[in-house]
């Protein structure tokens, strides 16, 4: 066996350059984990691994390199070259495989995801067919609640992989969020876990299972598996992702009123005067019903308008159901066949949040507090349904009418562009700060599942507002 000063002598320049380059990789990531908390900065105790591997190798990690063939040409070989050609290229693949899943699931944990638009809640800022690039360390990102899971799967395994769970329930670690750039702002395009995901019926998914309950009634939706389906439970990075904006910060006040949000940031205080109108984007859609003389709109005309197949409704011979944009909106008055147009009505968008105890609708709802954290607020009858979710799922800590409550995470406020077709937090509340996952930043492919085609215009374009 060779000596210690043998290995070292046989060490290369090269060597040492990449243990040096991988070690200041490795120590690098260690105190980004680490920081404030550095207690994990036992982790350094794996360096002499990393520089081992590059440099004096006591460690055989290529062991498995001794069944390499002696002439490449496997065809060539006798019967016991050939078995060894099988095993060789056997744990080639593996080591492969396993490589890239490892560094699949770092990288996709710490430092970005890829994600696709499945609704148009967000149209037409962002497309139903794209795929963005979401960054994990704009707003931080989360050390992994359930560590032991399949990389690229969010909670459930693939069918061809016989289906289940795509994680393990423990170890479970608690909530930490790595150092990042900055936070949520208003006007932020977000990716984040859904909030009320953490329980789900298996064969009816959207509704969720708290709005589900809130119609039928829970007894129901837990007897009744064959059309609600087995009910699971999952941790919070298991849970669905959604993409909207945000809309409102913590310690913010917000209220809509005619579809139109208004916000002031000054603390606690949802009442006073000192309301600030927040701007219209220009991707920002509402429901309408056109009413015409009877005329039919072609696909060519309405493909021009810019409203997809999904959303072309025409309820009678007179009437059509779109949503649109101010632009759209004022192009589509001009054709003389449109005799009137209105938006749609407020009653069709359900109950809202909190579910069966306010008379807000969608269009008008409000005011209400954002919590940030450290906030102290007296609970009473009015804002105890309001703030009993927080307690009840994401803080885990009693909350009781008539005393203070202090919050212990921020929390944010969420909605689609796509106003009247968006599920958000109008109808699920508060999104909490360990839900977030990152934030989007360019749009790497974008498929037009109406036309079959790629919307090449839309590669390489930002996302982030």
């Amino acid at each position: 066996m060779k000596s210690f000063k043998d290995r070292i002598n046989e060490v290369t320049r090269g060597g040492w350059i990449r243990a040096g380059i991988w070690s200041a990789v490795y120590i690098a990531f260690v105190v980004w984990v680490a920081w404030g908390d550095w207690k994990s900065l036992g982790w350094l105790v794996l360096l002499p691994l990393i520089v081992d591997m590059f440099t004096t190798r006591y460690i055989n990690y290529s062991w498995w390199r001794k069944y390499k063939p002696e002439n490449s040409d496997v065809r060539s070989q006798n019967s016991d070259k050939k078995g060894n050609a099988f095993l060789y290229t056997l744990f080639s693949w593996i080591d492969a495989i396993v490589f890239a899943l490892v560094a699949v699931y770092f990288i996709n944990l710490y430092i970005f995801q890829n994600y696709q638009i499945p609704s148009a809640s967000l149209e037409k800022s962002l497309r139903v067919g794209d795929f963005l690039y979401v960054s994990k360390m704009a707003y931080g990102a989360r050390v992994p609640q359930t560590p032991l899971s399949m990389p690229l799967v969010q909670h459930t395994m693939p069918a061809w992989l016989g289906g289940g769970k795509s994680y393990l329930d423990q170890p479970h670690w608690e909530y930490k969020r790595l150092k990042g750039w900055t936070s949520p702002k208003k006007g932020d395009i977000v990716v984040f876990n859904f909030p009320t995901g953490d329980t789900v019926c298996t064969k009816m998914q959207n509704p969720d299972y708290y709005t589900l309950c809130h119609y039928y009634g829970e007894a129901v939706v837990r007897s009744r598996k064959d059309v609600f389906g087995e009910i699971v439970v999952r941790p919070v990075d298991r849970r669905e992702n959604y993409v909207k904006r945000c809309v409102g910060e913590p310690g913010d006040s917000l209220k809509i009123v005619d579809n139109t949000i208004w916000t002031k940031g000054y603390g606690l205080q949802v009442t006073g005067e000192d309301w600030t109108r927040e701007p219209e984007r220009e991707g920002l859609q509402l429901n309408y019903l056109i009413f015409t003389d009877g005329h039919v709109f072609g696909g060519k005309y309405l493909d021009k308008l810019g409203i997809s197949l999904a959303d072309r409704m025409q309820i009678d011979a007179t009437t059509w159901h779109f949503p649109l944009t101010q632009a759209m909106k004022e192009s589509l008055s001009q054709n003389p066949h449109v005799l009137t147009m209105t938006v749609e009505s407020e009653e069709r968008g359900g109950d809202v949040y909190p579910l069966g105890q306010t008379t807000w609708t969608r269009d008008n709802y409000g005011p209400i507090y954002i919590p940030r954290k450290g906030d102290r607020i007296r609970i009473t009858e009015d804002n105890y349904p309001l703030y009993r979710r927080i307690a009840d799922a994401y803080e885990f800590k009693p909350m009781h009418v008539g005393e203070e409550y202090e919050f212990e995470m921020d929390y944010y406020w969420m909605m689609g562009d796509n106003r009247h077709n968006s599920a958000d937090s109008r109808y699920w509340g508060f999104v909490p700060e360990d839900h977030i996952v990152g934030r989007p930043v360019f749009i790497w492919l974008s498929l037009d599942k109406d036309k079959h085609s790629i919307r090449w215009e839309r590669l390489g374009r930002g996302a982030k507002r």
